[in-house]
């Protein structure tokens, strides 16, 4: 059975029939660079080209069962390719359909994402009648997965104008997440910026000469997310101030070590309001 302290609970004004938390890299029992909640699926491609061992499937389907007890619901997992693409979830939906971000209205259907330095998102309305998830990378970010997802959950409300809310949980912090020119030509950002929104924009960008003059940048995932959630009116949003990259002993990084487990973020309603 997993602790209280094994995981993370958002801190946000959810009603009180959703239940959201967040797995660390503690209290299972996989082993070695996977130590030790690893949550990642076993049937998933790994570095096994590279001689690396995977994960025990066994160790992986126990970490899954103690992360579904203490979520007290069903956590529905997804195939994951930093794209954009949002589906909703129902009782017998099946786990691994291929989405970056999931809704659902169902009681005890619970959409999850796997993070390891992407930046993982929970949303519920503030009615607590539709709730969702979203992993967003810079990719994902990119390409409107949150605002794919913010569209979802209003065309699923009981009311159009319905107010939002989100939980930006553990990621690569803006002093790790080092970046080259691709990134700010896919959010649009002009580094010679002028325009108050462009500059805005730009405040997510930190430049750092490199010592063989090659120009990179810092992006900051969280201002990233709270500037493109903003923009669809989602105004009520909480957390993103962890750092999956320097916290060793709490969180898995795939950055730090491209061999590695994965967390799991998970929000769902308990009972109908």
């Amino acid at each position: 059975m997993l602790n209280e302290q094994d995981l993370l609970w958002p801190q946000w004004p959810a009603p009180e029939n959703i239940r959201a938390m967040m797995s660390r890299r503690l209290g299972g029992v996989s082993q070695g660079p996977y130590s030790s909640l690893n949550l990642r699926p076993a049937t998933f491609a790994d570095h096994t080209d590279q001689g690396l061992v995977r994960d025990e499937p066994r160790a992986i389907a126990q970490n899954q069962q103690l992360y579904a007890q203490a979520l007290q619901a069903r956590p529905v997992y997804l195939h994951q390719v930093h794209g954009a693409e949002v589906v909703q979830l129902h009782e017998h939906t099946p786990d691994f359909l291929r989405a970056d971000a999931a809704v659902s209205i169902d009681v005890g259907v619970a959409p999850t994402v796997l993070v390891a330095d992407c930046l993982p998102v929970l949303f519920c309305t503030a009615d607590g009648h539709v709730v969702g998830a979203a992993h967003a990378g810079w990719r994902g970010l990119a390409a409107g997965v949150l605002e794919n997802t913010v569209s979802v959950m209003r065309g699923l409300s009981r009311q159009t104008d319905m107010e939002i809310y989100a939980w930006l949980g553990p990621c690569i912090g803006p002093n790790a997440f080092e970046v080259g020119e691709e990134v700010l030509q896919a959010f649009c950002v002009d580094p010679d910026a002028a325009t108050e929104s462009e500059l805005n924009l730009k405040q997510c960008f930190k430049a750092i000469q490199k010592s063989n003059g090659v120009q990179r940048w810092f992006a900051n995932l969280p201002l990233l997310a709270r500037h493109r959630l903003r923009q669809q009116g989602v105004l009520h949003i909480h957390g993103g101030h962890w750092c999956t990259y320097s916290d060793v002993e709490h969180f898995y990084s795939y950055r730090r070590e491209p061999f590695t487990g994965r967390m799991a973020a998970s929000v769902c309603k308990i009972s109908n309001n």
